[in-house]
């Protein structure tokens, strides 16, 4: 049986299985991007995949805490295009 790698939530501070959270990652250049393989070189920050959650953290600016720099709004946009899919 394999062990199911745990991520916290930034927002709930919840821990899921790291397939049901969306991880988004502060490039060592400086950028932010959404990494939808979880292997992109960086400092990384997991939100949970649920509409609830996205607010919250677009109200709180939990992200931006997370990753020490501020969130372009792009971000905060295709964010909310994958959890609509």
């Amino acid at each position: 049986m394999r062990k199911i790698p745990m991520r916290k939530c930034v927002v709930t501070n919840e821990r899921f299985p790291k397939k049901e959270l969306i991880r988004v990652v502060r490039t060592p250049e400086g950028k932010v991007v959404i990494d939808t393989t979880g292997k992109k070189n960086g400092h990384g920050a997991y939100i949970q995949k649920s509409k609830e959650t996205f607010e919250k953290a677009k109200k709180n600016k939990a992200l931006a805490r997370a990753l020490e720099i501020e969130i372009p709004e792009e971000i905060y946009t295709q964010l909310e295009a994958m959890l609509d899919e």
